[in-house]
């Protein structure tokens, strides 16, 4: 039996399915959600499998709708989305399927096609209608100068540019019937280069004139709507005519044959206007009627996917079953839950009736070696976290499960490291609005993948929420400033004139002078400490992110590193339900010394030094502690620790001395002592250094033991050929790999990161 802190007890079953009715039971287990199919078939090609026609017209539909989907989302429509169940289409409909997606198919190709032909016909008619409009004047301003400019460049002496120049070449102006011109149209871009190459190529014996086109030639593509311009080009012989063409073609322009006889140009400019009238109205109809299917389509597109999909899916898992002798009847072999079984039993006896048949589907449990696979049975709030948890890995199949004991861990673990109530409620209530209108939310089914992140993991966000407002009153910071609730147990000692005298003083001066709260005049320690959190006065401080960062930061360590010693009992269950006892001896019971012998002993000495090593002198572990100023340094302590360097014990020495020189008062005795350098790094309790070095070399010697003493066993299993204790032999599946734990491996990462972690 399955329970929410391991995974479901799985059995393996097999099925024996009628031909005729086995779509339909496929079809009610893939409803159902419970069955994960073994593939019978692994030495056999995708074409070699019993449904392969199938699945390539499933395929070829999909490319259908695929396209239609596309046109319809090229239109600008929007695909309605089907909320209601779409059950599974028969195989008898698939015909029909087909014949409905070819048919959309075709008529959108056609129209798809005449409507390209009919807007290119449209740009031409309209390109000769500007043509037309604009060669008149073109022919009246020019004619006469392009005879003139032509006569000079035969000569040798024209310019490049000779429009509109009257002078007294006049009178050796050559026929005006001699000249013959070419019209077209061309990219406004391109106008520059298209004149300075045809003056170079044609040597100046061709006149260009060009005219801009403010029409829009594209009427029904807007955006693809180039700038153009009309162009006429004057010559005089064929073999120029010859280099013209082959110019135009160059420069991707199109050339329009432009009557000479003005009355030809004015009867041709009005058939060409009644034909742009016709082909526009040609256009919008076509146009409507595509709008029409494509707004049909859209109704169903969304109702068509999840059909053909389920489709697709119901023949590619029948090619996963085996055939028999007989090719009457189908054998499956699947993972079903257990306490499932009766589920499933029910979908077979449903798939039978509905497919009308009279055998009805067997199903039978096996007995297997074979590595069952994970299944946990998960509701909307346990899913992201579960989500969390599988993003690093999925447990083994009847695990323990970490994902129920992360509800609680994960935020809280978020919330020592944000701790500012102030984000915390803005948190909750975002959570609380998306956990409140979750029902009208998932029915807008937003597509935003950064909105269904946040709104997937809404529960996570609440809890967050919940313990930064907790943790962020620990830390005494909301919106990063803090509140006096209760009344701090720090005063002011000096004399209100004595600061103002120095307010003064630093006003004329141009300078900020700083007080020092001294502890043992400004702490009354008759108050206590503040009631809850941190105390306020610590928001004035200028030391305060000196006190508070080493706070929190041994605060979120020490529950980090009780998260990593919670996680290896954990463990210890997953290795006593395996009944592994090379895991329990080489594997737990190592990680706990290298856990416990280093990082738990630096938790024990972060809570010692917070309850002991208090601002006034006293007796700690029957040695003399003068003051906060010999406070133990833990991060200079644990490289002393690894260094096995040698240091004095207690913060002094000599006491009552004869040369003693410093007086301290503990418990109304006058004491006095010699204070060592660096009073922090000594022995502050007894035995301290052989205590260390017999941690150290227990952590040392577990190192080995844990990540080596496994894999070499294991691998001697494997080479003799002996099953792998501990739930590592996967019965016939894919051998694991014999190599170096990952969890083992991951854990002295995390241990070592955790080390650097570490301040004073």
């Amino acid at each position: 039996m399955g329970s929410i802190y391991r995974s479901e007890v799985m059995s393996l079953c097999q099925v024996f399915l009628q031909t005729d009715s086995a779509y339909q039971c496929v079809a009610e287990l893939g409803e159902l959600g419970l069955v994960q199919f073994l593939d019978l078939n692994e030495e056999l090609n995708a074409y070699q499998r019993k449904f392969v026609n199938e699945v390539r017209r499933c395929e070829e539909m999909e490319r259908k709708l695929n396209f239609i989907e596309a046109e319809v989302l090229k239109d600008d429509v929007e695909i309605v989305d089907y909320d209601e169940h779409i059950p599974a289409p028969q195989p008898k409909h698939m015909v029909e399927m087909e014949a409905n997606f070819d048919k959309l198919e075709e008529e959108l190709l056609s129209i798809n096609k005449s409507t390209k032909q009919l807007k290119k016909n449209h740009v031409q008619l309209l390109e000769m209608k500007a043509v037309l409009e604009k060669v008149q004047s073109l022919l009246d301003e020019s004619k006469r100068d392009a005879a003139m400019s032509i006569s000079e460049a035969a000569r040798g002496e024209a310019g490049p540019f000779t429009i509109g120049i009257k002078n007294e070449y006049d009178k050796e102006r050559r026929d005006d019937t001699e000249l013959k011109f070419v019209t077209g149209v061309i990219n406004r871009n391109k106008v520059i280069s298209f004149e300075r190459f045809i003056w170079r190529f044609c040597r100046g014996k061709v006149f260009v004139r060009t005219a801009d086109i403010t029409e829009k030639t594209e009427l029904f593509d807007h955006d693809k709507s180039d700038d153009k311009a009309v162009f006429i080009l004057f010559f005089s012989g064929d073999q120029l005519r010859s280099r013209v063409q082959k110019i135009c073609v160059g420069f991707h322009a199109v050339i329009y044959n432009c009557p000479e006889n003005p009355a030809e140009r004015a009867h041709l400019l009005a058939q060409i206007n009644g034909q742009v009238g016709d082909m526009q109205s040609v256009i919008s109809k076509t146009l409507e009627y595509r709008h029409k299917i494509i707004y049909a389509a859209a109704l169903s597109v969304k109702k068509w996917t999840i059909m053909l999909l389920k489709l697709k899916s119901i023949f590619h898992t029948l090619n996963m079953f085996s055939v028999d002798v007989t090719h009457k009847c189908l054998i499956a072999e699947c993972w079903v839950p257990t306490v499932d079984l009766p589920h499933v039993r029910v979908a077979l006896r449903k798939g039978t009736d509905q497919a009308g048949s009279t055998v009805h589907a067997v199903i039978n449990e096996m007995e297997t070696h074979k590595m069952p696979p994970t299944h946990f049975k998960l509701n909307k709030f346990t899913q992201g976290f579960q989500n969390i948890v599988d993003a690093y890995g999925i447990a083994s199949y009847r695990e323990v499960n970490p994902a129920p004991w992360s509800i609680i861990s994960f935020p809280f673990l978020f919330a020592v490291m944000f701790g500012d109530s102030g984000h915390g409620i803005i948190m909750l209530l975002a959570a609380l609005a998306f956990v409140v209108f979750e029902k009208k939310l998932i029915s807008m089914k937003i597509k935003d993948e950064i909105f269904n992140t946040f709104f997937g993991g809404r529960y996570v966000v609440l809890l967050m929420g919940i313990f930064s407002i907790y943790t962020g009153f620990l830390y005494n910071d909301i919106y990063s400033k803090s509140i006096n609730v209760f009344g701090s147990s720090w005063k002011n000692p000096y004399p209100a004139s004595l600061l103002a005298h120095m307010e003064e003083a630093g006003h004329n001066n141009s300078q900020t002078l700083d007080l020092t709260f001294p502890p043992e005049y400004s702490f009354d320690s008759n108050l206590g400490p503040y009631p809850f959190g941190v105390d306020p006065v610590w928001n004035i401080a200028k030391n305060k992110l000196n006190f508070l960062n080493p706070m929190k930061m041994k605060t979120s360590i020490i529950v980090g590193i009780s998260q990593m010693a919670f996680g290896l009992l954990l463990s210890l269950c997953n290795h006593i339900h395996n009944r592994s006892v090379v895991d329990v001896l080489f594997v737990f019971i190592p990680q706990v010394f290298f856990l416990f012998c280093i990082f738990v002993y630096l938790c024990v000495m972060v809570v010692l030094k917070w309850i002991f090593f208090y601002v006034k002198p006293a007796f700690i572990f029957g040695r003399l502690y003068p003051g906060a100023y010999c406070a133990p340094s833990l991060l200079i302590g644990l490289i002393n620790m690894f260094m096995l360097k040698a240091r004095d014990p207690g913060f002094v020495h000599n006491i009552g001395g004869v040369n003693a020189t410093d007086t301290v008062v503990v418990d109304g005795k006058n004491y006095t002592y010699e204070m060592y350098d660096q009073c922090y790094l000594q022995q502050w309790y007894p035995g301290q250094v052989i205590t260390e070095q017999i941690l150290l070399l227990l952590a040392v010697i577990s190192i080995p033991i844990m990540l080596l003493v496994k894999p070499f066993y294991v691998r001697s299993l494997a080479k003799r050929g002996l099953p792998i204790p501990g739930g590592h032999s996967h019965g016939g599946e894919e051998d694991e790999e014999v190599s170096l734990p990952k969890f083992d491996l991951l854990f002295a990462l995390h241990a070592i990161a955790a080390s650097g972690t570490w301040t004073n």
